[in-house]
Protein backbone atom coordinates (compact mmCIF):
# COMPACT_ATOMS: atom_id res chain seq x y z
CA UNK A 1 0.00 0.00 0.00
CA UNK A 2 0.86 3.66 -0.25
CA UNK A 3 0.35 7.02 0.84
CA UNK A 4 -0.74 9.72 -0.66
CA UNK A 5 -2.11 13.27 0.59
CA UNK A 6 -5.33 15.10 -1.10
CA UNK A 7 -4.29 18.72 -2.15
CA UNK A 8 -7.93 20.22 -0.96
CA UNK A 9 -5.75 21.14 2.50
CA UNK A 10 -3.75 23.30 0.61
CA UNK A 11 -6.38 25.93 -1.18
CA UNK A 12 -3.54 28.20 -0.40
CA UNK A 13 -1.16 27.41 -2.56
CA UNK A 14 -1.14 26.79 -6.83
CA UNK A 15 -1.00 23.20 -7.21
CA UNK A 16 2.50 22.93 -8.40
CA UNK A 17 3.20 24.34 -4.95
CA UNK A 18 1.20 21.61 -3.18
CA UNK A 19 2.62 18.97 -5.45
CA UNK A 20 6.37 20.06 -4.04
CA UNK A 21 5.21 20.59 -0.57
CA UNK A 22 3.31 17.02 -0.33
CA UNK A 23 6.65 15.50 -1.98
CA UNK A 24 8.88 16.79 0.27
CA UNK A 25 6.54 15.47 3.20
CA UNK A 26 7.66 12.26 1.87
CA UNK A 27 3.77 10.90 0.67
CA UNK A 28 4.54 9.19 -2.43
CA UNK A 29 1.00 10.37 -4.33
CA UNK A 30 -1.28 13.39 -4.18
CA UNK A 31 -5.20 13.23 -5.14
CA UNK A 32 -5.38 16.32 -7.22
CA UNK A 33 -8.61 18.56 -6.49
CA UNK A 34 -10.85 18.74 -9.72
CA UNK A 35 -11.88 22.23 -8.11
CA UNK A 36 -10.53 25.61 -7.69
CA UNK A 37 -8.04 27.13 -7.46
CA UNK A 38 -6.10 23.39 -8.26
CA UNK A 39 -7.55 21.57 -11.51
CA UNK A 40 -11.13 23.21 -12.30
CA UNK A 41 -11.58 20.54 -15.35
CA UNK A 42 -13.65 23.89 -16.97
CA UNK A 43 -10.93 26.16 -17.09
CA UNK A 44 -7.68 24.04 -17.70
CA UNK A 45 -5.74 24.88 -20.69
CA UNK A 46 -3.30 22.39 -22.41
CA UNK A 47 -0.38 24.44 -20.69
CA UNK A 48 -1.96 24.02 -17.32
CA UNK A 49 -2.07 20.37 -17.90
CA UNK A 50 1.53 20.16 -18.58
CA UNK A 51 2.57 22.24 -16.05
CA UNK A 52 0.53 19.49 -13.50
CA UNK A 53 2.77 17.35 -15.30
CA UNK A 54 5.79 18.29 -15.12
CA UNK A 55 5.77 19.02 -11.26
CA UNK A 56 4.65 15.96 -10.72
CA UNK A 57 7.47 14.62 -12.77
CA UNK A 58 9.83 16.99 -10.98
CA UNK A 59 8.65 15.57 -7.49
CA UNK A 60 8.45 12.21 -8.33
CA UNK A 61 4.82 11.91 -7.46
CA UNK A 62 1.71 9.60 -8.45
CA UNK A 63 -1.65 10.89 -8.42
CA UNK A 64 -3.65 8.28 -6.33
CA UNK A 65 -6.88 9.53 -7.15
CA UNK A 66 -8.79 13.13 -8.78
CA UNK A 67 -11.69 14.85 -6.14
CA UNK A 68 -14.55 15.49 -8.07
CA UNK A 69 -16.68 15.74 -5.12
CA UNK A 70 -16.24 19.17 -4.32
CA UNK A 71 -17.28 21.93 -6.57
CA UNK A 72 -16.21 25.40 -4.93
CA UNK A 73 -15.87 27.22 -8.22
CA UNK A 74 -19.82 27.26 -8.61
CA UNK A 75 -19.70 29.26 -5.37
CA UNK A 76 -23.19 27.89 -4.34
CA UNK A 77 -24.86 29.77 -1.10
CA UNK A 78 -26.01 26.82 0.43
CA UNK A 79 -22.76 24.29 0.48
CA UNK A 80 -19.83 24.80 -1.07
CA UNK A 81 -18.82 21.06 -1.69
CA UNK A 82 -21.91 19.53 -2.41
CA UNK A 83 -23.70 21.30 -4.75
CA UNK A 84 -24.37 21.43 -7.28
CA UNK A 85 -26.16 17.61 -6.47
CA UNK A 86 -26.57 14.74 -8.69
CA UNK A 87 -30.41 15.07 -7.33
CA UNK A 88 -31.22 18.89 -7.80
CA UNK A 89 -35.00 19.18 -8.64
CA UNK A 90 -34.01 21.67 -11.17
CA UNK A 91 -32.79 19.78 -14.33
CA UNK A 92 -30.02 22.58 -15.49
CA UNK A 93 -28.59 22.65 -12.28
CA UNK A 94 -27.89 19.11 -11.95
CA UNK A 95 -26.29 18.89 -15.54
CA UNK A 96 -23.53 21.00 -13.94
CA UNK A 97 -22.48 18.30 -11.48
CA UNK A 98 -22.79 15.65 -14.67
CA UNK A 99 -20.81 17.85 -17.01
CA UNK A 100 -18.10 17.97 -14.23
CA UNK A 101 -18.17 14.83 -13.71
CA UNK A 102 -17.19 14.15 -17.28
CA UNK A 103 -14.95 16.79 -17.46
CA UNK A 104 -12.88 15.14 -14.40
CA UNK A 105 -12.89 11.91 -15.88
CA UNK A 106 -11.21 13.50 -18.78
CA UNK A 107 -8.67 15.31 -16.73
CA UNK A 108 -8.11 11.54 -15.12
CA UNK A 109 -7.09 10.47 -18.84
CA UNK A 110 -5.07 12.93 -19.69
CA UNK A 111 -3.11 12.40 -16.26
CA UNK A 112 -2.74 9.09 -15.87
CA UNK A 113 -5.16 8.81 -12.98
CA UNK A 114 -6.52 6.14 -11.95
CA UNK A 115 -10.14 7.09 -10.85
CA UNK A 116 -12.45 10.14 -9.77
CA UNK A 117 -14.11 10.18 -6.91
CA UNK A 118 -18.04 11.84 -6.80
CA UNK A 119 -20.64 12.82 -4.44
CA UNK A 120 -22.94 9.54 -3.54
CA UNK A 121 -25.94 11.93 -4.11
CA UNK A 122 -27.13 15.59 -2.41
CA UNK A 123 -28.79 16.31 0.55
CA UNK A 124 -32.78 15.88 0.32
CA UNK A 125 -34.89 18.08 -1.33
CA UNK A 126 -37.99 19.15 0.10
CA UNK A 127 -41.24 16.80 -1.23
CA UNK A 128 -38.34 14.34 -2.71
CA UNK A 129 -38.49 11.17 -1.86
CA UNK A 130 -34.91 8.81 -1.42
CA UNK A 131 -36.24 6.71 -4.95
CA UNK A 132 -36.78 9.84 -6.62
CA UNK A 133 -32.93 11.31 -5.39
CA UNK A 134 -31.84 7.92 -5.92
CA UNK A 135 -33.72 7.86 -9.92
CA UNK A 136 -32.38 11.55 -10.56
CA UNK A 137 -28.62 10.37 -9.75
CA UNK A 138 -28.79 6.92 -11.88
CA UNK A 139 -29.99 9.38 -14.86
CA UNK A 140 -27.38 11.83 -14.84
CA UNK A 141 -24.89 9.20 -13.26
CA UNK A 142 -24.90 7.31 -16.24
CA UNK A 143 -23.51 9.33 -19.25
CA UNK A 144 -20.76 9.53 -16.64
CA UNK A 145 -20.33 5.78 -16.34
CA UNK A 146 -20.53 5.50 -20.26
CA UNK A 147 -17.50 8.55 -20.41
CA UNK A 148 -15.57 5.88 -17.49
CA UNK A 149 -16.00 2.91 -19.65
CA UNK A 150 -14.58 4.61 -23.17
CA UNK A 151 -11.59 6.12 -21.07
CA UNK A 152 -11.27 2.94 -18.73
CA UNK A 153 -10.99 5.66 -15.96
CA UNK A 154 -12.68 4.20 -12.37
CA UNK A 155 -15.97 7.01 -11.33
CA UNK A 156 -15.85 6.22 -7.47
CA UNK A 157 -19.14 7.04 -5.11
CA UNK A 158 -18.04 8.24 -1.97
CA UNK A 159 -20.61 7.53 0.68
CA UNK A 160 -21.22 10.61 2.65
CA UNK A 161 -23.34 11.13 6.17
CA UNK A 162 -26.48 13.57 5.54
CA UNK A 163 -26.35 12.66 2.07
CA UNK A 164 -28.26 10.44 -0.35
CA UNK A 165 -26.15 7.36 0.22
CA UNK A 166 -24.68 7.34 3.80
CA UNK A 167 -24.46 3.96 4.53
CA UNK A 168 -22.76 0.63 2.59
CA UNK A 169 -25.98 -1.06 2.22
CA UNK A 170 -27.46 1.87 0.26
CA UNK A 171 -24.24 1.81 -2.13
CA UNK A 172 -24.83 -1.86 -2.73
CA UNK A 173 -28.72 -0.90 -3.55
CA UNK A 174 -27.50 1.50 -5.83
CA UNK A 175 -24.71 0.07 -7.29
CA UNK A 176 -26.56 -2.84 -8.51
CA UNK A 177 -28.59 -1.10 -10.76
CA UNK A 178 -25.74 0.54 -12.27
CA UNK A 179 -23.67 -2.76 -13.12
CA UNK A 180 -20.58 -1.07 -14.60
CA UNK A 181 -16.85 -2.60 -13.71
CA UNK A 182 -15.86 0.49 -13.69
CA UNK A 183 -17.68 1.96 -11.00
CA UNK A 184 -16.58 1.14 -7.45
CA UNK A 185 -16.40 2.75 -3.95
CA UNK A 186 -14.53 5.54 -2.12
CA UNK A 187 -13.76 3.93 1.21
CA UNK A 188 -13.94 7.13 3.31
CA UNK A 189 -13.01 5.47 6.87
CA UNK A 190 -13.88 8.35 8.38
CA UNK A 191 -17.70 9.02 7.33
CA UNK A 192 -18.42 5.29 7.98
CA UNK A 193 -17.52 5.93 10.93
CA UNK A 194 -19.85 9.25 11.60
CA UNK A 195 -22.86 7.07 10.38
CA UNK A 196 -21.98 4.00 12.92
CA UNK A 197 -20.76 1.87 10.33
CA UNK A 198 -17.24 0.71 12.23
CA UNK A 199 -14.65 1.03 9.55
CA UNK A 200 -12.79 -2.01 10.83
CA UNK A 201 -16.12 -3.94 10.52
CA UNK A 202 -16.62 -2.91 6.64
CA UNK A 203 -12.94 -3.17 5.05
CA UNK A 204 -14.03 -7.30 4.42
CA UNK A 205 -17.61 -6.94 3.15
CA UNK A 206 -16.70 -4.08 0.89
CA UNK A 207 -13.28 -5.21 -0.27
CA UNK A 208 -14.86 -6.43 -3.84
CA UNK A 209 -15.93 -2.76 -4.43
CA UNK A 210 -12.97 -0.59 -2.95
CA UNK A 211 -10.89 0.70 -5.31
CA UNK A 212 -9.40 3.55 -3.03
CA UNK A 213 -9.43 4.51 0.93
CA UNK A 214 -9.99 7.97 2.06
CA UNK A 215 -7.99 8.40 5.62
CA UNK A 216 -9.06 10.99 8.36
CA UNK A 217 -9.81 10.53 11.98
CA UNK A 218 -13.36 11.32 13.87
CA UNK A 219 -13.89 12.29 17.55
CA UNK A 220 -15.94 9.71 19.51
CA UNK A 221 -18.96 12.07 19.13
CA UNK A 222 -18.86 11.10 15.34
CA UNK A 223 -19.58 14.05 14.73
CA UNK A 224 -18.63 14.87 11.11
CA UNK A 225 -15.61 16.84 11.28
CA UNK A 226 -12.39 15.51 10.14
CA UNK A 227 -9.53 15.22 12.51
CA UNK A 228 -5.46 14.26 12.07
CA UNK A 229 -4.81 10.58 11.94
CA UNK A 230 -4.30 10.05 16.04
CA UNK A 231 -6.56 12.46 17.08
CA UNK A 232 -9.92 10.68 17.57
CA UNK A 233 -11.36 8.02 18.45
CA UNK A 234 -11.31 5.17 14.90
CA UNK A 235 -8.98 2.48 15.53
CA UNK A 236 -6.51 3.08 12.94
CA UNK A 237 -5.01 -0.39 14.06
CA UNK A 238 -7.15 -2.48 13.49
CA UNK A 239 -8.53 -1.02 10.10
CA UNK A 240 -4.95 -1.17 8.62
CA UNK A 241 -5.31 -4.95 9.40
CA UNK A 242 -8.34 -5.51 7.85
CA UNK A 243 -7.17 -4.05 4.99
CA UNK A 244 -3.93 -5.69 4.90
CA UNK A 245 -6.21 -8.93 4.83
CA UNK A 246 -8.24 -8.37 2.15
CA UNK A 247 -4.71 -7.84 -0.13
CA UNK A 248 -5.39 -4.36 -1.09
CA UNK A 249 -2.21 -2.94 -2.33
CA UNK A 250 -3.65 0.89 -3.69
CA UNK A 251 -3.63 4.03 -2.13
CA UNK A 252 -4.68 5.63 1.45
CA UNK A 253 -4.82 9.31 0.69
CA UNK A 254 -5.15 10.91 3.46
CA UNK A 255 -7.90 13.91 3.64
CA UNK A 256 -7.73 16.96 5.92
CA UNK A 257 -9.32 19.69 4.08
CA UNK A 258 -9.86 21.77 7.10
CA UNK A 259 -6.86 22.36 8.21
CA UNK A 260 -5.84 25.00 5.07
CA UNK A 261 -4.45 27.47 7.54
CA UNK A 262 -1.47 24.59 8.86
CA UNK A 263 -1.69 21.95 6.15
CA UNK A 264 1.99 21.09 6.44
CA UNK A 265 1.61 20.60 10.27
CA UNK A 266 -1.29 18.43 9.52
CA UNK A 267 -0.04 16.40 6.41
CA UNK A 268 3.53 15.75 8.23
CA UNK A 269 1.92 14.58 11.77
CA UNK A 270 -0.71 12.56 9.87
CA UNK A 271 2.49 10.75 7.76
CA UNK A 272 4.35 10.53 10.67
CA UNK A 273 1.94 8.75 12.83
CA UNK A 274 0.12 6.11 9.98
CA UNK A 275 3.98 5.24 9.01
CA UNK A 276 4.91 4.61 12.85
CA UNK A 277 1.79 2.88 12.88
CA UNK A 278 2.90 0.95 10.18
CA UNK A 279 5.90 -0.11 11.27
CA UNK A 280 4.42 -1.60 14.72
CA UNK A 281 2.04 -3.62 13.12
CA UNK A 282 4.52 -4.87 10.54
CA UNK A 283 1.90 -3.60 7.78
CA UNK A 284 3.96 -3.45 3.82
CA UNK A 285 3.65 0.41 3.48
CA UNK A 286 5.39 1.68 0.17
CA UNK A 287 8.01 4.31 1.65
CA UNK A 288 8.74 7.57 -0.88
Amino acid sequence: MKLAFSSNAYLHFSIEQTIEKIAALGYQGLEILADVPHAWPAGLLPPQIDSIRRALDRHGLAISNINAFMMNAVADPRQPYWHPAWNEPYAPYRAIRREHTRRALQLAHELGAPHITTEPGGPAFPGQSPDQAAALFYEELMPCVEVAERLNVGLLIEPEPELLIEKFEQYLKFVERVQSPLVGLNFDIGHAYCVSEDPERWVAPMAGHTRHYHFEDIAATRVHKHLIPGRGAIDFAAVLREIVATGYDGWLTVELYPYIDEPDAAALEAYEYLTSLARRLDVPLARA
